[in-house]
């Protein structure tokens, strides 16, 4: 995502919620962050709502805000987070696809 989208994320957030934008702002970047780390690592595809579930124990660790407020914030941003976790699927794909294009082709050098 683009700081502009995570800004279009805590605004639109924000403004449907009644938190502040600093902490909206605190959630969603530290859900994204984890989200973005945890594709990256993981070759496990997990359902939305584990997936969602464990971003908010993560974010409530990690901010020290409470369940209630990290899940609405986070639900309220699930369209992104979607959008997050469905890019960085994609790009992994791609990735695998490449690397097995690599080894078919040294394997016929």
């Amino acid at each position: 995502m683009t700081e502009q989208e995570i800004n279009r994320a805590i605004q639109y957030v924000t403004a449907a919620t009644s938190y502040g934008r600093d902490t909206v702002a605190e959630i969603l970047r530290t859900g994204l962050s984890e989200l973005s780390v945890l594709s990256s690592q993981s070759t496990r595809r997990f359902e939305r709502e584990d997936l969602l579930g464990y971003l908010c124990q993560w974010t409530m660790k990690r901010t020290g805000h409470p369940e209630p407020l990290v899940r609405e914030v986070l639900d309220g941003a699930g369209r992104w987070l979607d959008e997050v976790a469905t890019t960085l699927a994609q790009r992994r794909e791609e990735q695998a696809k490449a690397g097995d294009d690599d080894e078919a082709g040294a394997a016929s050098a």
